[in-house]
């Protein structure tokens, strides 16, 4: 592991470390702060001279502000002759931006794959974008990691007093709720909305499955304002839901949502921390997962030539 190094900007410094301690190595020493004029600086304070490194930071908030400090992190390791770069993006903002939905709108997660690439990463090491082909939208290698696991793992300790039911959150999250139906041997229901508009506002329109008398496990990928959360909770608890219970990787608790959150009736909500979850947000109803080990391993596997899937298959 002498040849192996793991940097941190300042978006999530806790993960990272728990990663280096997972891996059984010191992090990487790097100097990053902003100036008083909001430019960014970066110093790498080690050798990194054909070194394999790795740079965590997920695109969490001040989303721009973390962006930028991996991009000159990046190039601040490739002007330094490191031999491979991998950005570690346990977040992958500007998800959604996916294509072109609307007249003359950009695509952004497209924007982010060129700017990383140029910046200097050689490779991407992410987990459960918002949509699989932006994997696509790259030029080097995409290793896509899920949260899943862990929250099946979670899930399976439960005793529920109700059958359960697992409910893709919209139909563009069935495939993946699908799987942890059938790791948890569940019956599936589908949850059909509307989004209008450009803001994060949906409608629920109907519920595909029976949920009556049930105990309903909810499956998103992400949580931002809470919007889609409520309105599935009140939805299935309509429908004769007995308790609800929602499941997401990625925790971005932006807005009204921890305020939504408390005051929903909502059983529990388990997340993972791909994302920092400040002490404000910390409520009892919130229950985070590590992910350090998912990702400590899958960097070890890139960084021996192991195979990254191979990662899965014990819980196929």
């Amino acid at each position: 592991m002498d040849e192996l190094k793991v940097f941190t900007g300042n978006a999530h410094p806790v993960l990272a470390q728990k990663v280096a301690e997972y891996i059984g190595i010191p992090l990487g020493k790097a100097e990053v702060f902003q100036f008083a004029n909001e430019n960014i600086f970066v110093r790498i304070l080690e050798n990194v001279r054909s070194r394999d490194t790795f740079v965590i930071q997920p695109l969490a908030s001040p989303v721009n502000q973390n962006l930028v400090e991996l991009l000159i992190m990046l190039d601040a390791l490739k002007r330094a002759s490191a031999e491979r770069i991998t950005a570690v993006i346990p977040y992958y903002a500007y998800g959604r931006s996916d294509r072109k939905d609307q007249p003359r709108v950009p695509i952004t997660a497209r924007l982010l794959a060129d700017l990383l690439t140029v910046a200097g990463a050689n490779r991407v090491l992410t987990v459960d974008l918002h949509s699989s082909q932006i994997q696509g939208f790259f030029n080097i290698p995409v290793d896509e990691l899920t949260g899943q696991y862990l929250l099946v793992e979670y899930f399976k300790k439960k005793q529920f007093t109700n059958d359960l039911v697992v409910v893709a959150a919209d139909t563009g999250i069935s495939k993946r709720a699908r799987d942890i139906a059938n790791r948890l041997k569940a019956p599936l229901a589908i949850m059909e909305k509307h989004r209008s508009g450009n803001d994060d506002c949906s409608q629920i329109l109907m519920v595909i499955g029976d949920v009556a008398g049930k105990s309903a496990l909810v499956v998103d990928d992400e949580i931002s304002t809470a919007g889609t959360l409520t309105n599935n909770i009140t939805t299935l608890i309509e429908k004769g839901a007995r308790e609800v219970y929602f499941c997401a990787t990625h925790a971005v608790f932006s807005g009204p949502a921890i305020e939504r959150i408390s005051s929903s009736p909502v059983k529990e909500v388990v997340v993972t921390d791909s994302l920092p979850l400040s002490e404000q947000k910390q409520i009892s109803k919130i229950t985070v997962l590590s992910m350090a080990s998912l990702l400590g391993e899958a960097i070890h596997r890139i960084h021996t030539g192991q195979s990254v899937g191979e990662l899965f298959n014990g819980n196929k």
